[in-house]
């Protein structure tokens, strides 16, 4: 007779402490060549073990314990195909697949590319997938779990289909790096799991969400979801010319939960696919940019403190309806961005903190482990599983959703290793610099992976330093980014516009400065949610003045914008001169959006976008000093900036800013030679606007002989007060 089980392997099962169970459960031939059948089923009554070939019943399982170990031992000699017939209480008894009854079935290419931190598409078989696989006579559907979790002592995997019981599904280990899988029978779309985990102390930890799941519960329940795998999208090379350095690009930066609500609180992404990008497109936007929108467990992070790098957030639906949001835009032809958070991640218990009792996915020491300005872990970039996961979920949410790019956040957080850190409280690097090196590499890496496998995609840089080459090429040892914002420009102009006109002449070179190192990177110049929240008021607020001032000056600043070189970012609610700062968990303001001021700036940024996509001098040599000429730069008295735009064919646009509210007539400007009149094409004091309707009337202005501003020829114009003209050179 078969040797039975043991009492104290029999109890080491019903507790969770056996070491190996795997080898025990299921059907196994022992070393006097006969089989035994250990089944762990809690609540079951009567299990038989069913050959599945013959149909017919090999052995009723004797229960060993009530906790639900039931055991058979046979005098055959070799394993066969075989089911599980299962009462449970009274109820009629069902046939089960055992899930011992499938082995490991992973690509060891795989997990070896995972392990040397080389995957590039690591959720393709980490995480949960569904699978049909060859049981016990016919196909069987279930779902592989793969979990890394290197330093546990036993994982299990619960969820609604084991009645959350980490004792039913104990996974495999010994495949490599820290991997343990396990091939669940019957598990579907839609079943709920977590990760149960034992540390190496036999200490059990919180239930733990599936770091590579892509789908969660929504929040306050923090359950990962299976879901069917988003297919990898065909090339996109219709978006690669959209996405060009050369291209127009007038970014609209969205929180999607308190752009427009419903009145169930959030709209979800076939009802944002009906109203958001016909709005943008309108608005004349070339882009749209998404906050974060993977899983979070808290509103108020703004999405920014995730915990699903690859999970859809179910605040607005499943994946598949964020598929249909992405091409609803694409085919009005806009594209998407998505606000994707590599830096950090919130210390929630379910999530990746300390995830198998030790710091896998974060820096061990709090030097440089934890962020103090926002109570995160920081991800230790030189792990290799770790840049696997990071890699992965970049590539994940270009190549499978559509998005056209990322906007990368709190890059110079994760640049130097001193970021917010007194002297002392860091770790410097291998050299004893302040620079991550770790992080460095795996910017370089992440960009070519997403140049080689999305060439159409692009990726910005939220970096607020003078790191250099971000947006150089790693080959000419860059980080790759293809846009860099500038921080910079946008904290000194602002600075500037909240002068009262009167102070602006001390304050001049705060206008200016930006062309100094204007073509050092490629940039884009943001007017982001960080400058209309924590106190610092709406953009309209800012500006200085009475009503009539505030606006004419918020309209100024925005033609001063548009016209710079660099691509633009405008944030939701500011292309309507919002009043108030922005509150994440309301709608926008809309009702201000139909009254006459308001509706006038909302114009004109259409139009400033408009302007801005037809004329080539205004966005094809945005990164490059040869599209941009000084005409007048020491107005200082006047508060008067004049500059031309220029494209690679000849096309020439002259911008003249006055910041004071004095209209200046007859004024003379030097434009260079070659042309007979400049035309009006825009004016941000047009009555359209809700401007005073100084300026020049649209008219095209005759170029004389008479020299000024180092120019050989010049025009004679009316500067509108407080405000930004554009005029387009005509031979």
């Amino acid at each position: 007779m078969a040797e039975r089980l043991s009492k104290s392997e029999v109890a080491a099962l019903v507790n969770g402490t056996h070491p190996h169970p795997e080898q025990v459960l299921g059907l196994h031939a022992l070393d006097d060549g006969l089989l035994r059948m250990v089944a762990m089923l809690p609540g079951a009554t009567e299990v038989a073990l069913v050959d599945t070939a013959k149909q017919v019943v090999v052995a009723e399982l004797r229960m060993r314990d009530a906790a639900g170990v039931f055991e058979a031992n046979l005098r055959r000699k070799k394993p066969f195909e075989y089911q599980l017939r299962v009462r449970w209480d009274s109820r009629k008894a069902h046939h089960y697949e055992d899930a011992y009854a499938f082995g490991p079935a992973l690509d060891m290419g795989d997990v070896a590319a995972f392990g040397k931190g080389e995957a590039i598409r690591a959720h393709e078989w980490l995480g949960a997938h569904l699978q049909t696989r060859k049981g016990g006579g016919e196909p069987v559907e279930g779902v592989q779990f793969v979990l890394w979790a290197p330093n546990a002592l036993r994982v299990s995997v619960v969820g609604n289909f084991n009645n959350w019981d980490g004792r039913r599904h104990r996974m495999r280990p010994g495949i490599g790096y820290g991997l343990w899988e396990l091939f669940v029978p019957h598990v579907q779309a839609g079943d709920q799991y977590k990760f149960e985990v034992t540390d190496s102390r036999g200490v059990l930890l919180p239930l733990k969400a599936d770091p590579y799941a892509r789908a969660a519960q929504l929040r306050p329940e923090t359950a990962s979801i299976v879901t069917e795998d988003m297919p990898r999208l065909v090339s996109r090379v219709g978006r690669q010319a959209a996405n060009s350095r050369h291209a127009p690009m007038s970014v609209y930066e969205v929180h999607l939960g308190s752009w427009q609500k419903s009145a169930n609180g959030f709209l979800n992404w076939d009802e944002l696919a009906q109203k958001l990008p016909g709005y943008a497109v309108e608005m004349g936007f070339t882009h749209l940019e998404l906050m974060p929108i993977s899983e979070h467990p808290f509103d108020g992070s703004w999405g920014y403190q995730t915990l699903g790098m690859f999970a859809p957030t179910a605040r607005f639906g499943d994946g598949k309806a964020l598929k249909r949001f992405v091409d609803a835009c694409h085919a009005k032809g806009l594209g998407v961005l998505l606000d994707w958070v590599p830096a950090h991640f919130p210390v929630d218990g379910h999530g990746l903190a300390q995830f198998d009792g030790t710091a896998c996915y974060e820096y061990a020491d709090p030097k440089e482990g934890f962020h103090r300005d926002w109570n995160t872990l920081i991800y230790n970039f030189g792990r290799n599983e770790v840049r696997s996961f990071l890699v992965s979920s970049a590539l994940y949410w270009v190549e499978c959703f559509g998005f056209d790019g990322l906007r990368v956040d709190a890059v110079a957080s994760m640049l130097y290793r001193d970021y917010s850190r007194p002297s002392g409280e860091w770790v410097p690097n291998v050299f004893g610099g302040r620079e991550n090196l770790e992080a460095i590499s795996l910017f370089k890496r992440i960009n070519e992976v997403l140049g080689t496998e999305a060439p159409h995609s692009i990726t910005l840089a939220e970096e607020s330093t003078s790191f250099p080459q971000v947006s150089a090429p790693t080959f000419e040892g860059g980080l790759g980014f293809h846009f860099k914002w500038n921080m910079g420009w946008m904290n000194d102009t602002l600075r500037y516009m909240q002068q009262d006109p009167i102070h602006r002449s001390h304050h001049h070179d705060q206008m200016s400065f930006g062309l100094v190192y204007a073509f050092s990177e490629k940039f884009m110049l943001p007017l982001s949610h960080d400058e209309v929240v924590h106190g610092k008021g709406a953009l309209i607020d800012k500006m200085p003045g009475d009503e009539w001032r505030q606006f004419a000056n918020l309209r100024a600043y925005y033609g001063f914008m548009w016209a710079h070189p660099g691509k633009k970012l405008l944030f939701m609610g500011q292309e309507f001169a919002q009043r108030g700062e922005w509150q994440a968990d309301a709608e926008l303001p809309w009702h201000q959006a139909v009254e006459p001021r308001h509706a006038g700036v909302k114009l004109l940024v259409r139009d400033l976008n408009q302007v801005m996509r037809h004329h080539k001098s205004l966005h094809e040599l945005d990164s490059d000093g040869s599209g941009f000429e000084w005409v007048t730069l020491d107005s200082r008295a006047e508060s008067i900036y004049a500059w031309i735009r220029k494209d690679a064919n000849g096309q020439r646009m002259l911008v003249v800013c006055n910041f004071t509210p004095v209209p200046r007539s007859g004024f003379r400007l030097g434009v260079p030679k070659g042309f007979s009149r400049f035309k009006e094409v825009m004016n941000t004091d047009s009555n359209l606007y809700g401007g005073s309707n100084m300026g020049n009337a649209g008219a095209a202005l005759a170029v004389d002989a008479v020299a000024s501003h180092n120019q050989h020829q010049s025009v004679v114009m009316t500067l509108p007060p407080l405000a930004t003209v554009f005029l387009l050179g005509q031979r």
